[in-house]
């Protein structure tokens, strides 16, 4: 997989997730290592989710994990804490807001 294909798959994964609307301000950077190795950011901001392949410098929290792990995560496949104490991720900043972490939370639709 590819870096573009990462932030794009990501971006998908989460478009519709559900979030606190009145969390306010607060953006995710994570730091790819391995395949599709780069960083990007998630923000949500004023009740929208932005997935952008740029460093974000004033971020809350930074995450340092594998394309795998990140997909797993952002699928609802993994939750961030368990993720963070199983030492699949490195975190930068507050931990406690990886629990804010947009993930995609309806089930997939079943193909026939």
């Amino acid at each position: 997989m590819k870096y573009e294909e990462l932030v794009e798959r990501v971006r998908e994964e989460i478009k519709d997730a559900w979030f606190s609307k009145g969390l306010g301000h607060v953006a995710f950077q994570f730091n790819v290592e391995g395949e599709a190795e780069g960083a990007f950011y998630i923000e949500l901001s004023d009740g929208k989710i932005n997935v952008e392949p740029y460093e974000y410098y004033d971020r809350d929290i930074v995450v340092v994990t594998s394309a795998e792990i990140l997909l797993q995560m952002v699928e609802g496949k993994l939750a961030p804490m368990a993720a963070y104490a199983n030492g699949q991720i490195k975190v930068y900043g507050n931990v406690e807001t990886l629990k804010l972490l947009p993930i995609n939370n309806k089930p997939k639709k079943s193909e026939s």
